[in-house]
């Protein structure tokens, strides 16, 4: 036998029942009639225009985050192929390969320019500051084995401002942005940290490089790239602590990158003192 309490569903501690919750109260019908009526209210439309911002912020992140992946794999590309001039016989039509390539990452560059025309790019810079990256990395590469020297952000900035004149092809005129507004160009600027961050990456490209040269018998090479790299290390030291967290984090691996270039230099070093010391050796003996 139950007891009174437990079968009118009192609820009391031990008492079997299930306790009422407040809202239980409530006819199911009035309240979806008070919701169908608060459908229509200012503060519902209100928040279903913030519903459709919201999710066309979040399709354009998305977008952007595709195109930042398209520009990364095309740049690694661009320095696989630019790996291949240690060995390749003719290195002006590597070069020009390479420049193919990278204007093809420069339209995908111009894309996610018309994606934040009329936006803040630091609300989007997450979504392709990997891409970025990646393109100063490639750029900064190809200018190395032209130039010896380390391409400035103000050149690759200058390399992305697109008109509609040329059809995306690159215009080096500088423009401020109101001038860009009226001609209908766009530009993409590279942020100082994406820049650092692209150098720091290029360390590892050129100690790769270097140790393919010595492979290949190219002896001026690993000591061009290890001055080279020793004033960049410099640079980065300056930064130390005081700069982003990524580039002090890149400033371990630039190290032993450098330290591996070093290795590779004083191996060829000791070598070719050696072997001019046994040839001179040789000489005196048969002297």
């Amino acid at each position: 036998m139950l007891s009174p309490r437990a079968d009118s569903g009192g609820g009391g501690p031990g008492s079997g029942g299930f306790r009422k919750r407040k809202h239980d109260n409530f006819p199911h019908n009035q309240r979806r009639e008070g919701k169908d009526v608060n459908s229509s209210s200012p503060v519902m439309l209100a928040f279903k225009s913030f519903q459709q911002e919201l999710d066309a912020r979040h399709d354009k992140y998305e977008r952007l985050v595709k195109l930042s992946r398209d520009i990364t794999v095309e740049s690694k590309r661009t320095i696989f192929l630019l790996h291949r001039i240690t060995s390749a016989p003719d290195m002006e039509e590597i070069l020009t390969e390479s420049e193919v390539k990278l204007d093809g990452v420069r339209q995908k560059i111009l894309q996610v320019a018309q994606e934040l025309s009329v936006e803040d790019m630091h609300q989007f810079h997450r979504a392709i500051t990997t891409g970025l990256q990646e393109y100063v990395e490639a750029v900064s590469f190809q200018h190395f084995i032209k130039t010896r020297s380390l391409i400035s952000m103000d050149e690759i900035n200058k390399q992305l401002i697109f008109s509609t004149e040329d059809n995306g092809k690159e215009n080096k005129t500088p423009s401020s942005d109101a001038q860009d507004k009226q001609c209908g160009t766009w530009r993409l600027r590279i942020t100082p940290v994406d820049y650092l961050l692209g150098v720091a990456d290029l360390t590892g490209e050129l100690m790769r490089m270097c140790i393919n040269s010595v492979g290949n018998g190219d002896i001026d090479t690993p000591f061009e790239v290890s001055q080279f790299l020793r004033q960049v290390y410099d640079g980065f030291s300056f930064i130390g602590n005081t700069g982003p967290y990524e580039v002090s984090k890149k400033l371990y691996t630039l190290k032993q990158s450098l330290a591996k270039v070093e290795n590779a230099c004083y191996a060829l070093k000791t070598a070719r003192s050696s072997k001019s010391g046994s040839s001179s050796y040789n000489r005196k003996c048969q002297a």
